[in-house]
């Protein structure tokens, strides 16, 4: 793996955890009614979708658990539509697919990184 790309590898997880931790006790309804939190969640999601977007195909099809296209698509509906976002669509990926990421990004990063 090249060092470039373990670094967007990195980011991925890293942004991966921040979601996790800005959307840790919140409830859709607190998430729905402060626009800090969406934003920082939004952000987040976008910095992952464009890390995937740098990840070598090589890797890509070396791991297809995780949803490459997805999570790009995601990061180009969030930046290019953000006027049509479905706060719903977000917060299930926050609830449904974030601790998922981190643990298949784990596997990717080196331990030693991974901790950060």
């Amino acid at each position: 793996m090249r060092r470039d790309e373990a670094a967007y590898l990195l980011d991925m997880l890293l942004a991966a955890k921040d979601v996790q931790e800005f959307s840790s006790g919140l409830t859709f309804e607190q998430f729905a009614g402060n626009r800090l939190y969406q934003n920082a969640i939004f952000k987040s999601i976008e910095i992952i979708g464009e890390a995937a977007t740098h990840v070598s195909e090589e890797t890509k099809q070396k791991n297809p658990e995780i949803p490459w296209q997805d999570i790009i698509g995601t990061r180009n509906r969030l930046a290019h539509g953000y006027f049509q976002i479905s706060l719903e669509v977000v917060w299930d990926i926050v609830e449904k697919d974030i601790l998922q990421l981190i643990d298949l990004l784990k596997t990717l990063v080196p331990r030693e990184q991974s901790d950060i």
